[in-house]
């Protein structure tokens, strides 16, 4: 399994413990701790679980799992050269994913009309139509493009307009749609404000080694 705070596979190899049962289902947690963080990793579970006089029991049949610690499931750090001005909804949208994908997603959205106001010339009136003028702009390579376009065939912008009128609202969503959002907003972030400035860089160390013998500098 993948290690939820440090993102690092490993073999697992969790307890469990029976906690009873409510009207809302038959509850325990699984717990163990990442050979390569040392941090615990806590889930409490709904489900059916093995019988026994005995607390330490692993379920049967597992209905929901909600994440105690971490909170929610890490994701890959954000470079240092993406502005905290556009790290921030981020980040609170992957915070609040597990407890709700709507909020989640009302987050990334408006993470990601920033970006495409900000860092990408959009100027249209909402969300799905900024999309479509930036890929029409063909400042984006294509895979990322292609991921920005899935943004609005997934949220189904034409069923739910309000999504792209009103990027902050809370409406419906589907876990999976939370999480793409994200994953897109990451290749967003990749593509306008770290590539850019890697390059930049690489640029900078040949035109120095350029100069160093003597040779004009790159053009553009």
């Amino acid at each position: 399994m993948k290690c939820p705070h440090c993102l690092v596979e490993y073999f697992g190899n969790s307890s469990g413990i029976g906690l009873g049962k409510d009207p809302d289902g038959e509850w325990g947690i699984i717990f163990e701790k990442c050979p390569n963080c040392e941090k615990m990793i806590i889930l409490l579970i709904e489900g059916h679980w093995e019988r026994g006089v005995s607390p330490q029991r692993k379920p049967k049949e597992i209905h929901t799992v909600q994440f105690v610690r971490p909170k929610s499931v890490s994701r890959a750090p954000i470079s240092e050269y993406v502005p905290k001005e556009f790290v921030q909804d981020y980040k609170e949208a992957c915070l609040v994913l597990t407890d709700s994908p709507k909020a989640s997603s009302a987050l990334s959205r408006r993470c990601m009309q920033h970006i495409l106001r900000e860092k990408l010339g959009a100027t249209k009136s909402d969300l799905a139509r900024e999309i479509q003028e930036v890929i029409d702009s063909r400042q984006l390579p294509t895979h990322v493009s292609d991921a920005l376009d899935s943004v609005r065939n997934i949220g189904n912008f034409a069923a739910h307009p309000t999504k792209s009128k009103s990027t902050g609202e809370i409406v419906d969503v589907e876990p999976c749609e939370a999480e793409w959002n994200l994953d897109v907003i990451e290749s967003l972030f990749d593509c306008c404000f770290v590539q850019p400035v890697l390059i930049a860089k690489k640029k900078e160390a040949l035109n120095q080694k350029l100069k160093d013998i003597g040779k004009p500098p790159m053009k553009g």
